[in-house]
This record gives C-alpha cells, structure tokens and sequence, in this order.
C-alpha cells in the first residue's frame, strides 16, 4: 500500500466524529497520532506522549506503514477511551486544550502510564480517592513574595482544608478553610511556577487567596483533584437531588478574565491601577491592590439588566489621575463605577466577559449573594 494511500486514509478516519477531536484535551482537528496506543492527538499532547516514549508521528508529514494503519483502524480515540477511561470519577478534571501544561501532562501520565482509571483495584488506593490528603506545599507570603514551606492538611469528612505557619501540629493550625465557597485554579504565569496553584475561599465577608506550589507536577495536581473530590462530596451533601451534570462544573472553575484596571472611588478620587478578577459562577467582579494580594480591596454584584445593572463603553469627564484611556461604565442600582483599560483590545473583551455576565438569568443563590453583598456595604 502506498503511503499516499495511507495518508488518505488516516485523514479519512481523522474525520471520523470520534477521533476529530484530540483523545487528551478535545482540541479539533487533531494532526498527530500515538501508533502505540492507537489515538489521534493535537500537537502539544503529542509532544507529551512522546515524552513518554509512546510513538508518535505526524498523519500528514511521516511515513506510515500498512501494519500501523490498519491499527489506528481497529483502535482510534473511541476503543482507547473505553479501555484507559474506563473508570475516571466524576470529579476528577479532564484538561482542556487551552488549560495549563501541568494538568495536560498529569492527565496523560494517569491515563496511559499509570493506569489510574482502567477499572482495577488500587493499593495503596489513589491519594485523591481517600478523603484525606496531607504534605507539604511552597505557600507565599501575605506580605512578600517568598514561598516557605506549610503543612497542608485536606479533610473531606469535615469539609475543611486546614494550614500550619510551622511543621510543629502543637500550636495548631493557622487557617482553617471551609470547602463550601473554596475554588481552586491553576495560575502559573500569575504565579511565576508552572505547579501555582492558587485557592480562592470566603473568610467572614473577604475573599481571601492562597498561593502554592509543590516542585513535583504529579503532587499539585494530586492535591488539586484531591479538593476537587471534597468539593464534590460537599455539593453531593448539599444538594442530594443533584445530577453530575449540574454539580461537576461547580467544583471549581477558571475566572472568566482576570487583570489590571485603573478604578475610582465613589467620591471621585483620583484613578488606581487595580488588579480585578470576574468569578463570572457568582457574578462578583473582585479588585486587589496587587494580582498576588492575599485579600481583595472590594468587590462589585453583577446582576442583570432587568435588576438595574449595564454595562457600556464610555469617556469619562473630568477624570483625575488616569494614564489609561479606554473606560468602562459598570451601573449597578445603587451606583456606577468608572474603569480604563490601558489597550482597547482589553477594553472590548472586558466589555464582552461582563454583558456574558448579565445576559445570564440570576439563580436564587445569586440573589442571596446580591442582599449579602449589599448589606456588607
């Protein structure tokens, strides 16, 4: 057989609706394929499976022999899937094309190297399937940048993930944090590691951030699954009647958009440069001094427009103190807030991100959160 015949005819199955999308991340159009395992993969899992020494090669620029087409035939995302995905839990995260290396990279390793969800009996069992994971993680300062070691401890049964400033367990532990409102996201750019991880929790009336790290990739995302099944086994309590398909995208999430803005105050104050973060899942636009503050300055309800809430492009008058040009009007029914973006590119997607926002109907948890907020001010 030609390889020109076997090129058309990888391209013919690469069409097919099963192996159109890579097998590890989903990403369309896939133009790689692991002739180990029998999958059509994009080109950054490529690079992974091959760091795994799982054969990879181009469909469209390598030479295929007969033999290993007429394996990607019988095999292909579809029959891999069925055998390396036979048992994920439900919360376990399955990385997306445009989610971090780190998670990638783990997802694969767990899937077709360690065989963590071919449906067999683990032992020792999977650290993210005890609820109880404890180790030690690189945590920032609240007021520097330095990254110490603190003993972390996750406890599914109380629902609480609790941190030590020492090894010492004696003087007992600095924080402890409710699962409830916790949420954890990977930031390795914000962070400066390729493991950052930061968490995100409610304290009293402030949400309040962590920043960590571990050196070992296979360690941060144990401990991120690890929250994520606690996560999933409180919303299971909280809301018995609950499918999977409404609680796995409320275990944790990725903010909609994140970055600096220059805002001003209610009394026209002269504009501040301001790090603001849109958790768009409970409509709250929050705003640090800094983008590695440890607790938030403020933090605005985005409700709809049939609430008394809009958003629009504007130029403010008499502006004070503003080195940035591009402005945002964000009118809530008690107020407007005045925001500039430095390029208008950033301008029109945080225009886009919060009209996403509005144009979602409010929950009755959101209207909760709107009278909480409210009262808070």
């Amino acid at each position: 057989m030609s390889n020109e015949r076997n090129k058309k005819i990888l391209l013919e199955l690469v069409k097919q609706p099963e192996n159109s999308r890579c097998a590890d991340c989903g990403a369309p159009e896939p133009d790689w394929a692991s002739y180990k395992l029998g999958v059509f993969v994009c080109l950054n899992c490529s690079g992974i499976h091959r760091s795994l020494s799982s054969r990879v090669k181009s469909i469209r620029l390598d030479f295929w022999e007969d033999d290993l087409v007429e394996f990607m035939k019988s095999t292909g995302n579809a029959n891999a899937r069925a055998v390396y995905e036979k048992a994920v839990p439900p919360y376990y995260y399955r990385p997306l094309e445009n989610d971090c290396n780190v998670l990638r990279d783990q997802w694969i390793r767990a899937k077709y190297q360690r065989l963590e969800f071919n449906g067999e009996t683990k032992y020792p069992p999977l650290a993210y399937t005890t609820g109880f994971h404890e180790g030690i993680l690189l945590k920032k300062g609240k007021e520097n940048m330095q990254f110490l070691k603190r003993k972390f401890v996750l406890s599914e049964r109380e629902f609480t993930l609790s941190y030590y400033n020492k090894e010492d367990e004696s003087k007992g532990p600095k924080a402890v944090i409710s699962i409830k409102d916790l949420n954890a996201t990977f930031q390795p750019q914000k962070i400066g590691h390729p493991h950052g991880l930061q968490i995100t929790y409610q304290d009293e009336d402030k949400t309040r951030n962590l920043y960590v790290y571990h050196e070992s990739s296979e360690e941060i995302v144990v401990w991120y699954n690890a929250i994520r099944a606690a996560r999933y086994a409180y919303l299971k309590t909280a809301y018995p009647t609950g499918s999977d398909e409404e609680l796995v995208p409320m275990i944790t999430r990725n903010y909609l958009k994140e970055g600096y803005m220059e805002k001003t105050g209610p009394l026209k104050e002269p504009f501040k440069k301001r790090w603001f973060i849109l958790d768009s899942q409970n409509r709250k636009l929050l705003y640090f001094k800094d983008q590695l503050d440890a607790e938030e300055l403020g933090v605005i309800f985005i409700g709809t427009e049939s609430n008394g809430y809009s958003v629009k492009e504007c130029v403010p008058k008499h502006a004070r103190g503003n080195k940035w040009k591009y402005g945002i009007m964000v009118e809530t029914p008690e107020r407007q807030f005045v925001f500039m973006c430095e390029q208008e590119r950033e301008q029109k997607q945080w225009l886009n991100v919060l009209r996403k926002v509005l144009s979602r109907p409010m929950s009755p948890q959101d209207y909760t959160a709107q009278a909480h907020i409210r009262h808070k001010r």
